[in-house]
């Protein structure tokens, strides 16, 4: 595990004490650029559900793979790659008998749900940082998905 995903789990397990401690329901808290905000469930079963926020959008990686530094190649200035920004499995929808919340198409605005994350029996909503239509789906539902790992490809509006 990366010392920045290290230091997101860690945030966390802290933030999750201090709310059982202090009787929160939500609590959002920024950090070294990365914001978290977790709100506790109802008394139903459903696990908390995290909104993680990241940095700036990045291009698409091209055909022909990375730089010799190991950061991906765009093939195209325009699209943008939703990115995962943690370990975890990927689902395309809220409930397995729900529909998914983006198909490829799709236009989306910023701020729309396009995933959730589940890491930690903790459900990751995962968010467009920038306008667009979904040009493609990288990742199957319910896959284990990586730190980085590409999940969606954006092509913003012209």
């Amino acid at each position: 595990m990366k010392p920045s995903e290290r230091e997101a789990f860690r945030l966390i397990e802290e933030m999750l004490q201090l709310m059982e401690a202090r009787g929160l329901v939500e609590l959002e808290m920024e950090h070294q650029g990365l914001r978290l905000r977790l709100k506790k469930a109802s008394s139903n079963p459903t696990p908390h559900v995290v909104e993680y926020v990241t940095g700036t959008p990045q291009a698409s990686p091209s055909p022909a793979g990375t730089t010799s530094s190991g950061t991906p190649t765009a093939f195209d200035d325009r699209r943008v790659v939703i990115k995962s920004p943690m370990v975890g499995t990927f689902y395309r929808a809220p409930a397995p008998d729900a529909p998914p919340y983006v198909e490829i198409g799709q236009d989306l605005e910023v701020g729309q749900v396009v995933c959730v994350i589940e890491a930690m029996k903790l459900m990751n909503e995962i968010k467009a940082e920038t306008a667009g239509r979904v040009a493609d789906i990288l990742v199957e539902n319910g896959s284990p998905v990586e730190f980085g790992q590409p999940l969606f490809v954006i092509e913003p509006p012209v």
